[in-house]
């Protein structure tokens, strides 16, 4: 049966997701717009949107309809050249995703994150037994949430220490242009431009330490066939994405711990929350804020019609506070079973480093459990507007050592 427009039946709002206003508390729009109903239109941008759970699940879920290969941003792959070669994971879909996804699951084996846990987790401690020990204020962004992944996801990769600084403007610049071209994506995009020189030279096969996963992913996706263009292009894929969300997730939990001192004292208690912590700190206060997908064909959803070509905008975060779904959802618990949050998407397009996001933000807050006996806000944190992340700029915090 063929779509037919837009009615009057469909809700409109005449709201900005990607305005500060918007970026910095998006908490009551996320509200307004779960309230309007399961569909709705964002006539500023000519988009539809989705909020609540439901909906944002069944569109991860049926990515023949809801296509990533059209852009996971406003733009439309279709209509317009994108700004860069998209990318061969997130991008694409099967079977060309299948393809390149497999090259990296081979490597990226829960076997081979096992076998990283005592490294990771020993870094973490003396990051944050060394941070700790300073006394006075710190900022918790720069001095730990940073510090961390900055260390041990560029080792793991096998890049060099010098540069390792590009990685979150590169990231963030990535992040920033799936919005609309506003002040944002401009701002991104300049920093960025400065740092893509040294990760597309990262990015080149023989670049990376032959025994990083860097060098594994070169390999195996020469052996599956890719040139050196697109085993660069696999790489650089999983460099835009592997640091700036864990950054954020491990600042969000940070100021979270920090808001809510019987959460943290529930950890110091019982350092093995570490993981559901992070977990919960990703259904709370999602790192991620929104994708876009483009429907394939004509088609439905919850009853309204879109027709092909329609751009549709997913809300995680909103999704993962819809208490549709979660009871108290505007509650920080680490004891929630925060399993089945969207943070980090699901179904053939889940997010192909969230086990090792995971590793990283359990050994970190592992490590604050048993390194921390107090957590201040010593200061007004400063959220970082990017267009798609929600992050922060700096985190003023006043450690006590345990």
């Amino acid at each position: 049966m063929t779509a037919q427009p837009a009615t009057a039946a469909v809700p409109e709002l005449d709201l900005d997701p990607f305005s500060d206003e918007f970026l910095t508390t998006p908490y009551p729009a996320h509200e307004q717009m779960r309230e309007t109903g399961p569909v709705f239109r964002l006539e500023r941008y000519g988009v539809w949107g989705v909020a609540r759970y439901d909906e944002v699940s069944r569109v991860l879920a049926a990515h023949e309809t809801f296509v990533s290969s059209r852009g996971v941003g406003i733009s439309d792959f279709a209509k317009e050249k994108p700004w860069r070669p998209p990318s061969l994971l997130l991008e694409a879909d099967p079977p060309h995703h299948t393809k390149a996804r497999h090259v990296v699951t081979q490597i990226m084996t829960p076997k081979l994150l096992r076998s990283l846990k005592d490294g990771f987790q020993q870094r973490a401690d003396e990051l944050i037994a060394r941070v700790a020990s300073r006394g006075g204020e710190i900022d918790g962004v720069a001095d730990l949430a940073e510090a961390y992944p900055l260390e041990v996801f560029p080792d793991f990769i096998g890049l060099p220490k010098d540069g390792r600084e590009n990685l979150l403007p590169y990231g963030s610049m990535v992040f920033n242009t799936f919005g609309p071209r506003n002040s944002h994506f401009e701002r991104a995009l300049e920093r960025g431009a400065k740092a893509q020189g040294w990760i597309m030279e990262q990015c080149r096969p023989g670049a990376p330490a032959p025994d990083g996963l860097g060098a594994k992913i070169h390999a195996a996706a020469a052996d599956a066939g890719y040139s050196a263009e697109d085993q660069a292009k696999l790489l650089r894929s999983f460099l835009s994405a592997g640091v700036d969300t864990t950054v954020h997730g491990i600042g969000n939990a940070l100021q979270c711990l920090a808001d809510n001192p019987e959460q943290f004292a529930a950890l110091r208690k019982d350092p093995s929350l570490a993981r559901a912590a992070f977990e919960e700190t990703v259904r709370y206060s999602s790192p991620v804020q929104t994708f876009f997908r483009t429907t394939s064909k004509d088609t439905e959803l919850s009853g309204v019609p879109l027709p092909e070509g329609s751009k549709v905008l997913m809300f995680l975060a909103a999704a993962n506070r819809d208490p549709r779904r979660w009871e108290n959802p505007e509650r920080f618990d680490i004891r929630r079973k925060a399993a089945g949050h969207v943070g980090f998407g699901f179904g053939v397009h889940a997010c192909l480093g969230q086990m090792l996001a995971r590793l990283e933000g359990e050994c970190f807050l592992s490590a604050l459990a048993r390194n921390v006996a107090g957590i201040e806000l010593a200061g007004e944190p400063v959220q970082q507007l990017n267009n798609t992340l929600r992050g922060l700029d700096s985190l003023p915090l006043r450690l006590t050592a345990a």
